[in-house]
């Protein structure tokens, strides 16, 4: 049956917004590279401006939509695939306090501060969780650029921002439905939210550690005939590790829905998805070679951050619809929480590390810094409470958005400014 002219004009202007997202993104990339600024910055940069000069409707199609949604799924498995697992437990016993109160003080500014403006408990609740997380992915560019990449700071801000990045995106779980519903819930209904999120973790840890080892000696399934002689070793490897990727994505996605099911966003899915494949699964000779997994790891990084993952952020920036009255309306709440976070993020994640995680002076006020950054989760959680449920009001989102703007523009400014203290202590044996 052939297609309408309006059904084809439909496609065809969904593909020119796609175009124009692809090259806003390309651009985005390049002066990202020039800057040493996240792409993120840019991303929603490109977005608010194509929205505002009209290239891009201010209602997101649902073609573009799709590609988002899409897009922060990829995000969140690249990293989750990203961090090692055996890495991220060993140092959660030394990064839990720098992860909690480095979490606790910006939590309670910003949900001091959107109380204070907008008299809002259940959107302040959600203010804060936004304001919550550390850019992983920032904090670790703006330290490779700085050749810090592989110092213990970097171990303890990455394990750190993880357990936040974990806790936020399951307490937005836990929390959204009471914003929603203006606190009418009752204990029990409150009780079985929780209930069902701490059942997604543990599903998550039997198959990390009991399903899915491709060794399956020490598994559940190693009495179950046909199960007990293939692992996920097996499962990657088919057609010699040509369908990895595909196999890759199928599990995020899988756990995606199952993290829905269980009430949590798909993201929290996607990200433990990638948490639990390790890089032994994905040697199929026994001379450990790890060429196949640096190619999917490769493959997973492009599409997530190069193509389709950055169509989120242009399409969130699209929601920026430049008006020059909010923008000067909320200049009193953007200076008060934008200074407040920089001071409690800087004191509360340093201290942190100095006491509870024992890092020098050096060390500590660089862990601070590097904790400053908000990027793929905040933008979650303001997509899910402005875009999803109108949650957020314009003036609450315009808020955050231009704070996490100059909190990301801190990050690399701040570990920069650092460095040459940091390596100074460090050569004289204070850093050390």
């Amino acid at each position: 049956m052939a297609r309408s002219a309006t059904e084809i004009l439909t496609v065809v202007e969904g593909l020119t917004h796609l175009a124009l997202i692809w090259g806003g993104v390309y651009i985005a990339g390049y002066l990202a590279n020039k800057t040493k600024l996240t792409p993120v910055l840019y991303f929603l940069a490109f977005g608010c401006l194509m929205v505002n000069i009209g290239w891009l409707p201010v209602e997101t199609t649902a073609f573009i939509q799709g590609f988002a949604e899409v897009g922060i799924i990829l995000i969140m498995f690249a990293l989750g695939f990203e961090e090692s697992t055996d890495n991220f437990l060993k140092t959660i016993k030394r990064a839990w306090g720098i992860a909690f109160f480095g979490a606790l003080v910006p939590f309670t500014i910003a949900y001091s501060v959107a109380v204070y403006f907008w008299h809002d408990r259940n959107m302040a609740i959600l203010v804060g969780l936004a304001m919550t997380a550390t850019a992983v992915s920032l904090t670790m560019v703006s330290l490779k650029a700085e050749g810090l990449q592989s110092s213990r700071v970097a171990t303890g801000i990455m394990t750190s921002a993880v357990l936040d990045s974990i806790a936020s995106l399951a307490l937005v779980a836990i929390l959204l439905p009471l914003a929603l519903g203006g606190g009418g819930l009752s204990a029990a209904e409150i009780g079985i939210v929780v209930l069902k999120a701490l059942a997604f973790f543990v599903v998550i840890a039997v198959i990390g550690g009991w399903l899915f080892p491709h060794d399956m000696r020490h598994s559940v399934m190693r009495n179950v005939p046909f199960l007990k002689s293939y692992g996920v070793r097996h499962f990657l490897a088919v057609g010699s590790g040509e369908h990895a990727t595909l196999a890759m994505l199928l599990l995020a996605v899988t756990i995606g829905i199952l993290a829905h099911f269980f009430g949590l966003h798909p993201a929290i899915g996607a990200y433990m998805a990638g948490l639990i494949l390790k890089e032994e699964y994905f040697r199929l000779t026994e001379n450990n070679d790890t060429q196949m997994y640096q190619n999917n790891k490769r493959i997973i990084d492009n599409v997530a951050f190069s193509w389709i993952g950055p169509v989120f952020f242009v399409g969130l920036g699209a929601k920026l619809v430049f008006e020059w009255s909010t923008v000067v309306a909320v200049i009193p709440e953007t200076l008060v929480l934008t200074a407040g976070l920089i001071i409690g993020q800087i004191t509360s994640a340093a201290l942190a590390a100095r006491y509870t995680a024992g890092f020098t002076f050096a060390e500590a006020m660089m862990v601070g810094f590097g904790m400053l950054g908000r990027a793929e989760l905040a933008f979650v959680v303001m997509d899910i409470a402005y875009v999803e449920h109108s949650i957020f009001t314009k003036e609450a989102f315009y808020t955050l958005m231009i704070t996490a703007f100059w909190l990301n523009l801190a990050v690399p400014v701040t570990i920069k400014l650092w460095k040459p203290y940091f390596l100074a202590a460090q050569a004289s044996g204070r850093g050390g």
